[in-house]
């Protein structure tokens, strides 16, 4: 028998395929197109956390109006339609790593930490569970078949590729995973929704992180961890104090407003950046742009997907889900990695992910791992 669409060697109607369905209209696509072409479609949404509940402000991807608009979406096209309280795991897993992140000074990506753990490990067994032969979501990456197996490829369309938050998928998990929307712009999706006449085919998609309203994470790690935020000094790379803080979690490596320094006395007047954070001692470091520029880090928690490797290799890396590639070369020595850049990369800091792609096109997605902290 042919494989099908799915590349699955089954009839499409033999083909059960659970789907993440978030409520917005990326997963509804998918379901839709996936029910089109005759599978047997059961979709899946987690209650992670409720944000309109918990903040009064609806519209974030794990809030209670998106899990009635999955179910919409689900009666619209006549699938099952289950939902999964996730609420303590996802706590576990993504929110209170999140919080205690911050408190070491670091510069977390928890919707990373979200589709290692909740979604494509725990999603993926409960899919396995109900009988599927594959997950897909509506994630804007390629699964592409190569001489090795399924390799991981950037989404088509580059201003809604999000390969930098799927690095840690392991080969296992990327051969039951499914990504129908990958090779599509937004716009085709959106088009796609309305011939669905799906109706969340106008909903605006989701800016904020689920559980962090108006982008204020210092408030959610306040609320997680109220005895934890402690004010301190903000202090040049000379160590001369410079101001005060209310907190190490309100900054990132990188950052320039709301530093609250005036006129200084003993340093010069130059714009100050945020180049270290101290929590041992409280304290913020700023310095001048110059001093951000980084030539090397090394990596930890490394999910490495792409050909073993001996020794250095070229490679294109990003520091940030919205930057664009840089060349940089890789290196693996007993345990550690390192990654060092043809030119000083500004504002890395650590915490963040740092995603490897193949350094002839920078399409397929190699892996990755999470900086580590620097020395003072």
């Amino acid at each position: 028998m042919a494989r099908n669409s799915l590349d699955i060697d089954k009839a499409p109607g033999d083909t059960r395929v659970v789907v993440a369905m978030s409520g917005g209209v990326d997963s509804s696509v998918t379901a839709a197109l996936l029910k089109e072409q005759g599978y047997d479609v059961v979709g899946v949404t987690l209650q992670l956390y409720d944000h309109g509940v918990a903040v009064g402000k609806s519209g974030a991807c794990c809030a209670g109006q998106d899990i009635a608009d999955a179910r919409q979406v689900a009666q619209r096209l006549a699938i099952p339609h289950y939902v999964l309280d996730y609420e303590s795991r996802f706590r576990a897993e993504v929110m209170d790593s999140f919080a205690d992140s911050y408190l070491r000074g670091e510069t977390p990506v928890p919707c990373i930490a979200c589709n290692r753990t909740v979604k494509f490990r725990d999603l993926l067994k409960t899919a396995r569970e109900l009988g599927a032969a594959t997950l897909a979501t509506g994630h804007y990456v390629q699964r592409l078949v190569g001489e090795a197996g399924p390799e991981l490829h950037r989404g088509a369309d580059p201003a809604r590729d999000q390969s930098y938050f799927l690095f840690g998928t392991t080969a296992e998990q990327l051969d039951f995973l499914r990504f129908p929307l990958g090779h599509l712009p937004k716009s085709e999706t959106r088009a796609l929704a309305e011939r669905f006449d799906l109706p969340v085919a106008e909903k605006p998609d989701s800016q904020d992180i689920c559980f962090v309203p108006n982008g204020d994470y210092a408030s959610v790690v306040q609320k997680l961890r109220p005895d934890s935020i402690e004010a301190g000094d903000i202090v040049d790379m000379a160590g001369n104090t410079v101001g005060r803080h209310d907190g190490i979690v309100r900054f990132t490596v990188g950052q320039r407003r709301g530093l609250a320094i005036g006129e200084r006395t003993g340093t010069d007047n130059d714009p100050l950046y945020v180049v270290r954070l101290e929590p041992e001692t409280r304290r913020v470091v700023v310095g001048p742009r110059s001093a951000l520029g980084r030539s090397e880090i090394a990596l930890y928690d490394m999910n490495w997907i792409g050909p073993d490797f001996d020794g250095a290799q070229p490679v294109q890396v990003r520091v940030r889900s919205s930057q664009a590639l840089r060349p940089a070369e890789i290196e693996r020595a007993g345990n550690e990695t390192v990654v060092r850049f043809a030119e000083p990369e500004l504002g890395v800091s650590p915490g963040q992910a740092c995603v490897v792609y193949d350094a002839a096109n920078g399409s397929r997605v190699l892996g990755g791992g999470f900086i580590r902290r620097f020395a003072s």
